[in-house]
């Protein structure tokens, strides 16, 4: 099959860098006195939360806040798996800019010295802080979480993190097991608590501390969970019984599936509770009362995930804080639950990158608070009667992680990066994403909550490097040096297409004429991505279509 479609496409998003941009105007603050950024950063979030349509999930404390956002219904991760996609919407550029596409170079030394988010905060006044993990933890963020460029004070790690792959999961044996599914009675934990706990905990006395600074705060806040292993108070299972979790609804592998675009979630296979199956690799599958018992457990993480936001934003109300500050709340990127006969991230299909993401704007997304007020007070998702809150103003067209810089400048009124030229790796501060600072301006729209926009003009793009055509050992996470193919992907609203092409590592270099394999979907009668039409004469239909 012809790159031409690729290739033109791509092209398209760098020539939307000449359309007239709106970002420039992104200040219009009520009070002169600049606003306050809280980044909350979820490790392996899908959108499965109440705000985003989930039934069964309960997330009131997120679903709140959405009740005060702008949320984006389609904002995609540009690679999922975490260390390149942090980088990636950290800096802004995407992964074949950065060169990270594995856990194992830090981008100032191996890319260029592109600056970051917080680093643009700091140098415009910000005190900036980095509480759990914001950054991926290593060498990829050059063992320092990009300190000193990016904080103003040491990154905060809570002492229990060095817990979570170790023997603290209490089996039916009653030994202690490194398993998959693992909750926990907390007062028998090492240290009696959990990292994401501590990071709370931290966060909110850096929020006591700056309430009384005469310098805005930057603070990001990075939460583990539902990373596997899913290690969380045990009485969050009793939200979710077996008996109403379903399976998910497309558990079988698609006959038209490339082997190349499969990942055999090997990560979860080395668990022990996972190893006593006795699963056959590649494609299993995980015996289906298993498969509940995950599906449960990753929601189970969601809500004590959920009330931990929840303390966190009710002490930022507490603290009068909220007409002030910014909330911005992104996932890395998604997981799949079983979909595709796949688990884990480790793909380019929409259960793996599309994610929930919102912005809280003090007297833009919601009016200012009058003395004594609360925007955020605590919701007990253990509550009977947990009253489902609709989302607020809500965007539909495609959106992607890469929008996170020039945003949040924008809408904390600084200098927002110029578009990257190509290439950018000389440039220290550009950006190769959008700025969504236009969906922001909806004071005089009628009570639609959603927002008028020609979604069919928005892209968003992914890509995932695999090491053969065929699923082994190290498809899921394979080093630089052992990349054979890269699969690069465009979502629009119609399609997801996918095509898997040789790649150089030593070079960087894609090569669009040595095409291996190639999916097509369209989503709009298969939204769940099961029907591979690339051989179809509809799918070649299109793609010669989009040939110049």
């Amino acid at each position: 099959m012809p790159p031409a479609g690729w290739c033109l496409l791509w092209l398209g998003l760098l020539l939307a860098s000449v359309c007239t941009s709106l970002e420039s105007a992104a200040s219009g603050n009520s009070t002169t006195a600049p606003l306050n950024v809280l980044l909350i950063i979820v490790d392996d979030l899908r959108p499965s939360l109440g705000c985003y349509g989930d039934k069964l999930v309960r997330s009131p404390n997120i679903d709140q806040l959405a009740s005060h956002s702008l949320l984006f219904q389609n904002a995609f991760a540009q690679q999922a798996v975490c260390a390149p996609s942090r980088v990636s919407f950290l800096t802004g550029r995407r992964p074949d800019t950065t060169r990270l596409y594995d856990f194992n170079s830090y981008w100032r030394v191996h890319a260029g010295n592109f600056s970051t988010i917080p680093q643009h905060f700091k140098e415009n006044g910000y005190v900036t802080m980095s509480v759990g993990k914001v950054f991926h933890p290593g060498i990829s963020s050059n063992y320092s979480d990009d300190s000193p460029f990016s904080w103003s004070v040491p990154p905060y790690h809570p002492s229990s993190e060095k817990y979570e792959n170790t023997k603290t999961c209490r089996g039916p044996d009653g030994k202690l097991h490194a398993n998959l599914l693992c909750p926990v009675d907390v007062a028998d934990v090492p240290e009696g608590t959990l990292p994401d706990k501590q990071s709370t905990e931290q966060a909110i006395r850096l929020l006591e501390k700056m309430k009384t600074s005469a310098r805005p705060f930057f603070l990001a806040v990075g939460y583990h969970k539902p990373h596997i292993p899913f290690r969380y108070p045990k009485e969050f299972q009793k939200l979710y019984p077996l008996e109403n979790i379903t399976l998910a609804p497309d558990p079988q592998v698609p006959a038209g599936l490339p082997p190349v675009a499969y990942n055999p979630w090997m990560d979860i296979r080395q668990r022990e509770d996972v190893q006593a199956l006795n699963l056959s690799v590649p494609y299993g599958p995980i015996p289906a009362d298993f498969q509940r018992k995950i599906r449960q457990s990753y929601f189970a993480s969601v809500s004590y995930l959920d009330t931990q936001v929840g303390h966190l934003l009710s002490a930022l109300d507490d603290l009068q804080l909220a007409n002030s500050t910014i909330i911005a709340f992104v996932s890395d990127h998604g997981w799949a639950l079983g979909e595709h006969g796949e688990w884990a991230k480790y793909s380019n299909f929409d259960v793996a990158t599309r994610v929930p993401l919102m912005f809280y704007v003090p007297g833009r997304t919601a009016p200012l608070l009058e003395a004594g007020e609360k925007l955020f007070p605590y919701i007990d998702p253990f509550d009977s009667i947990v009253e489902l809150m609709e989302p607020g103003q809500q965007v539909t067209d495609l959106v992607e992680l890469l929008s996170l810089f020039p945003t949040l400048a924008g809408l904390a009124g600084l200098h927002v990066p110029p578009r990257c030229p190509v290439p950018s790796f000389r440039v220290a501060q550009c950006r190769e994403g959008q700025s969504l600072v236009k969906y922001f301006r909806f004071q005089d729209l009628d009570e639609d909550q959603y927002l008028p926009g020609n979604p069919r003009e928005s892209i968003a793009y992914s890509q995932y490097p695999r090491p053969a055509d065929s699923p082994q050992w190290n498809s899921d996470k394979p080093s630089l040096k052992d990349i054979k193919v890269m699969g690069y992907s465009i979502r629009t609203i119609d399609y997801r297409y996918t095509v898997w092409v040789g790649f150089n590592p030593r070079e960087f270099l894609a090569n669009f004429s040595d095409v291996h394999a190639g999916e097509l979907y369209f989503v709009d009668s298969d939204p769940l991505q099961d029907h591979n039409m690339y051989n179809d004469s509809r799918g070649r239909d299109l793609l010669q279509s989009l040939m110049p």
